[in-house]
């Protein structure tokens, strides 16, 4: 049997399984594709496909449904996702550039992937970790006390009170504001406990008490629970009829409601901005042992600084929802706060 033609058995049989949710037989398969070979070809195919563990019978009388097995080969083996229409890909540039703010963005992301692929939709605001500072402002509130205002490059914003032991007039305040920030430009926040040592040496030693203080607080703002934020859309769409969920969808919305690790599992399939795919057994979490996570970064200048997703069955469009979380993403990251 040719390789090829095998393969072009189970893409045929992955396209008419998504498409019709019913298991396909050999004589649907020819009369739908162009395959050049007889019914009695395609049933001799399918038996070697089944006997490789591609494909499988769900009942006695039935034809055959694709396994994760044959998920897999069939996505490793896309020559190209199926591209966006110009028009849709005018209204997600539209959407998206319209948001007032970060949390408008991530939210409208979230839509976005839940209504193009009809799954559920996870966005992880950009990590604090990952982000450099545009800006550090000091904004003195009484007597004794300091806003501390961190404005990330990607536009996410963290705000801390300082209660201080002396006042510091607006002069020092001041003095103090321009030296912080020409210190930590161009550096991860990471990195700003370096900035602030190095601003700690140079300012009067009356100060140097507070820019320790200002350094803790920002280095508060870094805490993991504050950068480990998800944007969850769509879960109604997996109880709609044919997404395969209908015995089963409990474990799937308590896997999407443990985040921290769920961000686990997209950050270790994710190492860039190319879109990787886990599909069904492949995810370590048992309630997406029936899904399948299609997944890529965004960030700016090429940088990825979080996550988007696209959370189905494993019977689902995989070239549709590939072309969809990659269109996304990159006009996610071309509309980012700068």
């Amino acid at each position: 049997m040719s390789d090829q033609r095998r393969l072009d058995v189970l893409r045929a049989i992955v396209e008419d399984y998504v498409h019709t949710q019913e298991p396909v037989g050999s004589r649907v398969l020819t009369e739908r594709h162009r395959l050049g070979v007889s019914p009695a070809t395609v049933r001799n195919d399918m038996a070697a496909l089944e006997d490789a563990g591609y494909i499988a019978q769900p009942h006695t009388s039935a034809g055959r449904i694709p396994t994760d097995k044959g998920y897999r080969l069939f996505v490793d083996r896309l020559s190209e996702a199926r591209p966006l229409s110009q028009p849709q890909k005018r209204a997600i540039e539209k959407f998206l550039s319209e948001a007032v703010d970060l949390d408008d963005v991530i939210g409208r992301a979230g839509r976005l992937i839940a209504q193009l692929t009809g799954q559920v939709a996870v966005v992880q605001y950009p990590s604090l970790r990952r982000s450099g500072l545009r800006h550090l402002e000091l904004v003195p509130t009484g007597e004794n006390r300091l806003l501390v205002v961190v404005i990330t490059d990607n536009g996410r914003v963290e705000q801390r009170f300082l209660e201080v032991a002396d006042e510091v007039d607006e002069a020092a305040l001041g003095e103090l504001r321009a030296r912080l920030n020409a210190a930590a430009a161009g550096r991860r926040l990471t990195q700003m406990d370096l900035a602030f040592s190095e601003v700690a040496d140079v300012v009067a030693p009356e100060h140097r008490a507070l820019v320790a203080a200002i350094g803790e607080v920002v280095s508060n703002a870094l805490d993991e629970e504050q950068e480990e934020r998800l944007v969850v859309a769509g879960q109604a769409n997996l109880a709609r009829a044919g997404m395969g969920f209908d015995q089963g969808l409990s474990p799937l919305l308590e896997a999407l409601e443990e985040q921290v690790v769920l961000l686990g599992l997209l950050t270790e399939m994710t190492s860039d901005e190319n879109v990787a795919v886990s599909i069904g057994h492949e995810n370590r979490l048992a309630g997406l042992a029936r899904a399948s996570v299609v997944s890529t970064g965004y960030g700016t200048d090429g940088d990825t600084v979080a996550l988007l997703s696209s959370i189905g069955p494993t019977r689902m469009d995989y070239p549709g929802t590939i072309a969809a979380v990659r269109a996304v993403a990159r006009y996610l990251s071309r509309v980012l706060p700068t």
